[in-house]
C-alpha cells in the first residue's frame, strides 16, 4: 500500500547518533533509507524539514559540536528548511507548525531518532493537528533499552522502535517499507 505525502519530517539524523560509538543499532540502514526519503521528496516537490536537537552542554549533541551537525547534506531554500528543537517534540517551542501551514501541508512523513522520543513525540503533536501521519518502520531507529536487575532484560532497540510506532495508535498510518511513501508538493497529496 503507497502513502502519498507533501512533507517530511527528518528527525535529528545528527552525527552523534549515526556515527561512531553513540549511534543507534543499525545506523548504516538507517541512514539509507533517510538518505533514499530526502531524495524522493525533493524530486517529488515535497517541503523537507531537518529538525536539529540542542543537546544540553556536555551532551552528544550539545549545539555546535561535532556531534550536533546533521549528516545529511541540506539543500536550504523554501522546500527545505532546518529547525532546531529544544524539546524532544519538534513542533514544541519552534517554527514547524507555522512553515507545515504555511506550506499548506497536510499530510507528512517522520522518519529519524529517537523513535520512543522525539520521533513519537513529533509525530503525535502532529497527529493532534490534524495532520494524516505517515511513520514507515524502517525509517527511524533508537537505542537499546538496558535492562533493569529484577525487573527486565536489556529490549532491543528494533523492538523499542516497533512499540513507539505501536503506541501511536491507528491514527497514523504505518508502514513497514520507506519505499511505500510517495511524495507530491504541497497541495497535491
Amino acid at each position: 500500500m503507497t502513502h502519498r505525502v507533501e512533507a517530511l519530517i527528518v528527525v535529528d539524523v545528527q552525527s552523534a547518533f549515526v556515527v561512531g560509538d553513540g549511534a543507534v543499532p543499525d545506523a548504516d540502514r538507517l541512514v539509507e533509507r533517510t538518505t533514499d526519503l530526502i531524495a524522493r521528496a525533493r524530486s517529488g516537490g515535497a517541503l523537507v524539514v531537518h529538525l536539529q536537537n540542542d543537546g544540553q552542554p556536555g551532551e552528544d549533541d550539545e549545539p555546535h559540536t561535532p556531534g550536533w551537525e546533521l549528516h545529511h547534506p541540506v539543500e536550504p531554500g523554501p522546500a527545505e528548511v532546518v529547525i532546531r528543537k529544544p524539546k524532544d517534540d519538534g513542533f514544541d517551542g519552534t517554527t514547524l507548525g507555522g512553515v507545515l501551514s504555511g506550506a499548506g501541508v497536510e499530510a507528512l512523513a517522520v522518519c529519524g531518532v529517537m523513535s520512543e522520543m522525539c520521533v513519537q513525540a513529533t509525530a503525535r503533536t502532529a497527529l493532534a493537528r490534524g495532520y494524516r501521519v505517515v511513520l514507515p518502520y524502517d525509517a527511524h531507529a533508537t537505542q537499546n533499552v538496558p535492562a533493569a536487575p529484577g525487573i527486565s532484560e536489556e529490549i532491543p532497540a528494533a523492538t523499542v522502535s516497533r512499540v513507539a510506532a505501536w503506541a501511536l495508535g491507528s491514527d497514523a498510518d504505518t508502514t513497514t517499507h520507506s519505499a511505500d511513501v510517495l511524495f507530491t508538493a504541497p497541495g497535491s497529496a
